[in-house]
């Protein structure tokens, strides 16, 4: 089944790849990566997923968590975290293959009240462990879907119900499972997390973040950090830089208007931190960003 999947994965990917690795399927939340080559930094904002390794290998950060993994191996992010990755082995010969899929919450609360009362897992917001075959089965049962467009609407809620229900069965479980408890502590997380992400430009007192988590301030701080790895100011920041990195790589805003648009002040702190977290101050790292893009495209044409 392994081997059956990652055909495929290869397939699909193969046809529908887009420039930037991507191959969208019809499914909700559900896309294939594929990379012949190692890639650069990715920064980006990651809702709770799991992420399947068929070929290849990545590594991901989150706060001071980095994991490696590769083939047969499967990475759950439970919560909504800036996180910076890289896949770290792909050739031509040998492409990276992931299958990606956003976790339905809905579904996963559903699937947790159906399935009665067992532990739940709290620890970092990111987990490696090895893809069970029965995630696989699920996996490659949706997949082939795709190869008879008319079964697509009949079939995909159900197997899209299934491969959720695997994966609470699976390692992978207790920590899903804590998505899925109405009031839990990642739940709440979870409400101050949207708070940040809606009003990120704003400066937002600890005391206002605690609120809409239903805690104590002293009790959000070291819940939030637990389920993040980030305390809430570092997460509204890596979130300012992060969105003023894609305005400006994206949309070519100039870097003042990217500063203050993000709710920066200062150009001088803006300029720091961002050098911080991404290696270059503003201008060199736009310039080498684009200039690899160019490459990349050059080659592919």
């Amino acid at each position: 089944m392994t081997h059956d999947l990652l055909e495929a994965a290869r397939r699909f990917a193969d046809a529908h790849v887009d420039v930037d690795g991507v191959a969208r399927t019809p499914f909700p939340g559900f896309v294939l990566f594929r990379e012949a080559a190692p890639t650069p930094l990715n920064y980006c904002v990651n809702k709770p997923l799991v992420a399947m390794v068929l070929q290849g290998a990545k590594r991901v950060t989150v706060g001071g968590n980095t994991v490696d993994f590769g083939a047969g191996q499967s990475l759950l992010i439970t919560a909504e975290v800036p996180t910076i990755s890289q896949i770290t082995l792909a050739t031509s010969g040998a492409p990276y293959y992931s299958l990606v899929l956003e976790l339905d919450l809905a579904l996963v609360e559903a699937l947790v009240v159906e399935m009665g009362t067992a532990p739940f897992v709290v620890g970092a917001p990111v987990k490696v462990e090895s893809t069970e075959t029965e995630v696989r089965d699920a996996a490659f049962r949706l997949l082939h879907l795709l190869d008879r467009p008319a079964s697509v609407p009949m079939l995909q809620e159900q197997l899209m119900r299934e491969l959720h229900f695997w994966l609470l069965a699976g390692r992978h479980g207790g920590a899903i499972r804590a998505l899925g408890v109405t009031d839990s502590y990642a739940r709440r997380v979870g409400r101050a997390v949207s708070l940040i992400r809606a009003e990120y430009v704003k400066p937002l007192p600890m005391e206002r973040l605690a609120e809409a988590a239903g805690m104590s301030v002293s009790t959000f701080y070291t819940h939030f950090r637990a389920f993040t790895s980030l305390t809430p100011l570092q997460y509204q920041k890596q979130l300012r830089l992060i969105e003023a990195r894609r305005s400006m790589l994206a949309e070519g805003t100039p870097i003042a208007h990217a500063a203050y648009g993000v709710g920066y002040e200062s150009i001088p702190q803006f300029t720091r931190e961002y050098a911080r977290m991404f290696g270059n101050p503003p201008a060199r790292d736009v310039r080498e960003a684009r200039t690899r893009t160019r490459r990349l495209n050059n080659a592919s044409n």
